[in-house]
C-alpha cells in the first residue's frame, strides 16, 4: 500500500510518502530528519495525539488543559468523557496535574492556565 503523511513533529511539516505492508515500511521519501520516519512508523502502528481541551470549575470559569504526553488516538473520546466529569473546586496554576495517568495511558492531564477560585 501507499500513503502520504504530513509530519506534525516539527514546524517543517514534511510531506512524506510511504510504501508499506501492514506496519512494515518498504520505502519512505520526503522526510528531512529521522523523526519523520518515527512519526510514520507510529502512525502505522499506534497513532497518538496530544489532547487539548478545557475543564469546568464551580465558578463557571473554564480552565485550559492538555495531556503532557500523547495518548492513543482510539482513546481520545474516552479521555474526553473522563475529563468532562471533572469540576474543579480549587485554584490551579499552570502545570498542576488535574488527572493523573488518564485511562492508564501514562499521560497526565495538566492545567495550561491559572484559575483563581
Amino acid at each position: 500500500m501507499e500513503r502520504d503523511f504530513t509530519c506534525i513533529v516539527c514546524p517543517k511539516g514534511c510531506l512524506i510518502h510511504a510504501e508499506f505492508e501492514g506496519s512494515n515500511i518498504i520505502n519512505i521519501e520526503g522526510h528531512t530528519c529521522k523523526r519523520g520516519v518515527a512519526y510514520v512508523t507510529d502512525e502505522l502502528t499506534c497513532p497518538k495525539r496530544t489532547l487539548t481541551t478545557t475543564v469546568a470549575t464551580v465558578s463557571d470559569i473554564m480552565v485550559p488543559v492538555r495531556t503532557n504526553a500523547a495518548v492513543p488516538k482510539e482513546l481520545l473520546f474516552e479521555c474526553m468523557k473522563e475529563i468532562n466529569k471533572i469540576v474543579l473546586d480549587k485554584s490551579v496554576k499552570t502545570g498542576d496535574i488535574i488527572i493523573k495517568d488518564i485511562l492508564g495511558t501514562g499521560a497526565d492531564v495538566i492545567a495550561t492556565g491559572d484559575a483563581e477560585l
